[in-house]
């Protein structure tokens, strides 16, 4: 009868540490979320941020996976820097160029609005051969959704992420 009494109480006590320790675990993955959070909120404050695509899909056409590190956007409330790779229907698109989206420029009426998950943020940029209406959807958790209009490309639209500009260390 003793053994059954030290058998149950030692069944309590681990599952007692057990429990505790799954608790931390839910709270220490709640802190990095909140602090992954709090990481995107300043960059979007700052208006300083850099997207890297992943993944694009053109209009009407099936999700291409792009190479990692290889194409970005810039944002900058100053200078807006694109690198982007385009698939889809150009309407006026310059004889010899790459066929890629490629523009810098000031981006104009910036509006920003927060949602319960993520950040829309719009902007204009005039880039040298055109006009280029973007739209984010920036999640907490850093992973973006970039649409891409302009006047002179059928609409497109880029996933990916986004994190701080790195800075030069000489």
């Amino acid at each position: 009868m003793k053994t059954k009494i030290y058998i149950v109480m030692l069944i309590s006590i681990l599952s007692f540490s057990v429990y505790g320790q799954e608790k931390t675990k839910k709270e220490l993955k709640a802190e990095k979320e909140l602090k992954k959070q709090k990481e995107i909120e300043a960059l979007i404050d700052a208006k300083n941020f850099v997207f890297e695509a992943q993944k694009l899909t053109p209009q009407g056409g099936r999700l291409i996976n792009l190479d990692y590190g290889v194409y970005f956007l810039k944002f900058n409330e100053e200078k807006t820097t694109c690198d982007l790779p385009f698939f889809g229907r150009g309407f006026n698109v310059g004889y010899g160029s790459d066929g890629g989206i490629k523009f810098e420029g000031k981006p104009e009426n910036l509006k920003i609005e927060k949602k319960k998950k993520s950040f829309i943020l719009k902007t204009t940029v005039k880039g040298k051969d055109d006009v280029y209406d973007l739209m984010f959807t920036i999640f907490f958790d850093g992973g973006t959704s970039l649409s891409v209009n302009s006047n002179n490309r059928s609409p497109i639209f880029y996933d990916g992420e986004i994190s701080a500009p790195k800075t030069d260390k000489k």
